[in-house]
């Protein structure tokens, strides 16, 4: 066992366009033999020329995409055995510190993309009600790795994680266990990462997790290389979370806009509709926002007004966030 431990960097680049949250991918060269996989933007820690893990990151970033990075916030750090496959045939430990950053959607280098976010995780995405891959495959799958279990605690177990997890059997959805539902499906062998994972290490990734007895039908969703997917999905939970307590989503806003554009991001992000009245509500007893007086002609419809975020509220309040009023049940 390797007793050296490298250091990485992993950003996770969050912008809104066109009602769909959208995520900043590069790619990453396989070892011998094997094709490149779609990453985050990610590097090595320079020790001798980084002097801070964060000047590092937006060097990386910089360097793969073009992209000059505004707000960046540290996110977690990945530290997990046999994370990257090289550990189990004597290469280092990596760890890697991750960022997530809120940009507008800009141009990017050649060899980066923007993606649709919820093409990563299709199942949480409720804004046209409860998504059909669901009730029409994770809900069999689930049952049948429940079935599977060795004994009845077992059983029991499991079947409290995927009613919890997954808002089944009338359990309410709770929008920020994205990372929770994603463990648990990878638990479960139902995404190609943990097949994979599995033949990489040598079956050293299986330490806590036994194998089903057959290969089960694979769950839809982009694929990412490494733990990138985890990253993400520990990204999106965040980000929903902060919804509530930080004014986050005007990151992702133009400097002026209609209510009905922030409304519209909270819901790209937060993958639930909202009741447009008690959001309005909301967003201006809040003091988050104030009115310049101009209209946007550009609606299609009835001009609206523009607005700006209020920044005084952050001396005003300590969580001036804009939560998730009224949320509409599909």
């Amino acid at each position: 066992m390797s007793t050296q431990v490298a250091i990485g960097l992993n950003a996770v680049i969050v912008a809104v366009t066109e009602e769909m949250p959208r995520i900043l991918t590069v790619w990453r060269e396989g070892a011998a033999g094997e094709p490149a996989e779609e990453a985050l933007p990610f590097g090595p820690l320079e020790p001798e020329t980084d002097r801070t893990l964060d000047r590092g990151l937006r060097r990386w970033v910089r360097e793969q995409t073009g992209l000059d990075l505004g707000y960046v916030e540290q996110l977690y750090t990945f530290g997990d055995r046999n994370r990257y496959p090289g550990e189990s045939r004597g290469g280092p430990r990596e760890v890697s510190v991750a960022y997530l950053a809120l940009v507008r959607e800009v141009s990017v280098g050649r060899g980066a993309s923007w993606r649709d976010g919820y093409e990563f995780f299709p199942w949480e995405d409720w804004r046209s009600g409860r998504p059909a891959i669901i009730e029409g495959m994770i809900a069999p799958a689930l049952r049948a790795w429940i079935a599977a279990a060795p004994d009845t605690a077992g059983r029991l177990e499991r079947r409290e994680r995927v009613e919890i997890v997954f808002g089944l059997s009338g359990a309410p959805w709770d929008g920020e266990r994205v990372l929770e539902r994603y463990e648990l499906l990878y638990e479960a062998y139902l995404v190609p990462e943990a097949w994979r994972d599995r033949e990489a290490t040598g079956g050293a990734a299986d330490e806590r997790r036994p194998v089903p007895p057959r290969r089960p039908e694979l769950l839809p969703g982009r694929v990412m290389a490494l733990d990138h997917r985890r990253i993400l999905a520990t990204a999106l939970g965040r980000l929903r979370g902060k919804l509530k307590y930080r004014p986050v989503v005007f990151e992702l806003l133009p400097p002026s806009f209609t209510l009905l554009q922030i409304q519209r991001v909270v819901e790209a992000l937060a993958g639930v509709r909202l009741h447009k009245q008690n959001f309005r509500r909301l967003v201006e007893n809040a003091g988050l926002v104030e009115g310049t007086g101009l209209q946007d002609a550009q609606t299609g419809g009835r001009p609206a007004e523009l607005f700006v975020f209020r920044r005084e509220v952050l001396r005003e309040r300590p969580a001036p966030g804009v939560g998730l009023p009224g949320v509409r049940r599909g």
